[in-house]
């Protein structure tokens, strides 16, 4: 990644979750938009590159 930026993840379930703290280990992600949201907040945008960790 450029610089010092850095992407933070809470989904447990992520397969690109760190292990040792709350950042995805990806290089990038892909945001996407949430069909029929237009509410201006955060529930009207995904995170497209979330994989389900399989145990």
């Amino acid at each position: 990644m450029e610089g010092n930026q850095k992407i933070h993840c809470s989904v447990e379930s992520c397969k690109y979750k760190s292990e040792t703290g709350n950042l995805c280990t990806l290089q990038a992600i892909h945001v996407t938009p949430v069909t029929n949201k237009d509410t201006k907040k955060p529930d009207e945008s995904m995170c497209s590159s979330y994989e389900y960790e399989r145990n």
